[in-house]
């Protein structure tokens, strides 16, 4: 554990349920990554995001539900601008594990 925060601090990070709508390659990244767009629904939108899990192969991850950060500032990478985060655990074994939700969700979901 890293340290504590407020419940201020965790509300200020907004994460959204999103479906992914397509997968494309990145050959220009420095670490393997594809480039996912992510429908967040009416209110944000579609957004794209440079995700380094290609442990997932492509088919598995489009129309698949997500959860993604969405209000932190774009990175740019590469030639990419990527504009949100994926979320996913780290597993020394198989890499990123996407955090999804167990049931339907709707896309721009909040998670609280």
């Amino acid at each position: 554990m890293t340290g504590q925060i407020d419940w201020i601090q965790f509300a200020a990070v907004e994460m959204r349920v999103g479906r992914v709508v397509s997968v494309e390659d990145f050959p220009e990244a420095r670490v393997p990554a594809w480039k996912l767009e992510i429908d967040f629904g009416v209110e944000i939108g579609r957004k794209w995001s440079s995700a380094q899990i290609t442990n997932y192969p492509r088919a598995e991850l489009e129309d698949t539900l997500v959860v993604a950060v969405v209000n932190f500032p774009p990175k740019r990478i590469g030639p990419f601008t990527s504009e949100v985060l994926v979320l996913g655990a780290l597993d020394d074994e198989l890499g990123v594990v996407l955090l999804r939700p167990d049931r339907d969700a709707a896309p721009g979901d909040r998670i609280a």
